[in-house]
């Protein structure tokens, strides 16, 4: 079972790091929960590989610091769409 989970560790550093993708997505690809996602990549990452850990930190602190971009967007969105459908 140990070897999965450091499996699943590296394949979900690598997606995040290779995609630049939020842990959302991330567990979402990978059918996992997102704390999950979270734990393996702040905790977990760093006992089995400690040199992708700061890689995978700067995305995730990309990600955070663009979040409130990406709602404005969906909002936007939401809002466009419920507009043209009851016009």
């Amino acid at each position: 079972m140990k070897g999965y989970i450091e499996e699943r560790v590296i394949e979900l550093a690598r997606y995040i790091i290779e995609k630049k993708t939020t842990v959302r997505a991330a567990a979402k690809k990978f059918g996992i929960s997102k704390s999950t996602v979270h734990k393996d990549v702040t905790e977990r990452l760093k006992q089995i590989n400690p040199g992708m850990v700061e890689e995978v930190r700067t995305v995730l602190e990309e990600n955070k610091a663009e979040r409130h971009i990406r709602g404005g967007k969906a909002t936007k969105e939401k809002y466009q769409t419920n507009n043209k459908i009851s016009v």
